[in-house]
């Protein structure tokens, strides 16, 4: 039976039920209104984003496939994010919001992960009206303004969750967040069943950070140094001293935050600086995304060109792939 078939048998059910003799009476208007929301329901979000399955499907498998193919030189994100959102969206009792923090180099695929993220839980992507995106130095440029932006932000996370609560939010540029205004998305992540009636157990985190490169770069260094694979690096061995230097760290936006000494952070996630075969592996995508056909020979040049550190054996990429896009805008038109 059509959709609107189905409509249209509800609402002429709802006008002839009689109330039962053994139960309390259903007032006609109390029908009407379960059917407009029924009627709503069918003919709005089939073609508007509604806060539903068809709109939200949380798609963890194909998350996970995504990550192992599109993501390069990051074996501890490919492993960790899946298993934790999925974790999350099977708990039906969860005691809180999945907060997961990325810290890495610029250009190692933190924003890149929260991307493909939004677009395998949401129809929609990043494009959805429940995934809100914050860029520091855009959102809150002046630190003068500092307890305004707390109250908005509050209350932009009040009242979309009120509205959706498999929203989600990220967070980029952390490190130039001031600690206050970190702490005032606290209440959020807390253990509470609800803030004046409203549950965040079911809002996602995601916040992105260059804090604590330095010390993923360090160890990651001496694995190298020792011989050692990197893919040996487990999350173990980075995120004790991860959380330790963001807190510890003036310059971190998470120094002596209460987000980190009430451990409200669930996963602090490394993102290790990329090397030379992962550039090569970056740009060989770029250019098959446009078609071009000489791949290996562009993604080559692509990779040459890029400063790598140590300088004296070129190791790991500075800036990652952030630049490749650009390279490969060059090259293509020279080749």
């Amino acid at each position: 039976m059509e959709v609107g078939s189905c409509v249209l048998v509800l609402l002429i059910v709802s006008l002839s039920l009689r109330p039962s003799p053994a139960l309390e009476p259903i007032s006609t208007s109390a029908l009407l209104a379960g059917a407009a929301s029924v009627a709503y329901y069918y003919f709005n979000c089939r073609f508007q984003e509604c806060c539903t399955k068809d709109w939200i499907p949380l798609d963890v498998k194909g998350l996970e496939a995504d990550l192992r193919r599109q993501l390069f030189g990051q074996h501890i994100a490919i492993d960790v994010i899946p298993k934790a959102i999925e974790g999350f969206l099977s708990n039906k009792n969860s005691r809180k919001s999945l907060t997961l923090s990325l810290h890495g180099w610029t250009g190692t695929g933190k924003n890149f992960v929260s991307r493909i993220i939004a677009e395998s839980l949401y129809k929609n992507g990043v494009d959805s009206k429940y995934v809100h995106h914050f860029v520091t130095t855009f959102h809150f440029p002046t630190a003068e303004h500092t307890s305004k932006y707390k109250q908005q932000l509050q209350e932009w996370i009040h009242g979309n969750v009120s509205m959706c609560k498999r929203s989600l939010f990220i967070f980029d540029e952390m490190d130039k967040m001031p600690p206050e205004l970190i702490d005032s998305i606290k209440p959020f992540l807390e253990y509470y069943n609800d803030l004046d009636g409203v549950s965040y157990r079911k809002a996602m985190f995601i916040f992105l950070s260059n804090a604590g490169g330095e010390k993923i770069n360090e160890v990651v260094l001496n694995f190298w140094n020792r011989g050692m694979k990197r893919e040996n690096i487990q999350r173990k061995d980075l995120e004790n001293s991860l959380s330790l230097e963001v807190y510890n760290n003036k310059m971190s936006g998470f120094w002596h935050t209460s987000l980190i000494d009430q451990n409200l952070i669930d996963y602090f996630i490394p993102f290790l600086p990329l090397e030379y075969r992962h550039v090569v592996m970056c740009a060989k995508a770029e250019v098959q995304s446009r078609h071009f056909k000489d791949v290996d020979e562009v993604a080559i040049k692509v990779a040459e060109e890029m400063v790598y550190f140590p300088k004296e054996q070129r190791i790991f990429s500075t800036k990652g792939c952030k630049t490749v896009a650009a390279k490969v805008d060059y090259w293509t038109t020279a080749v």
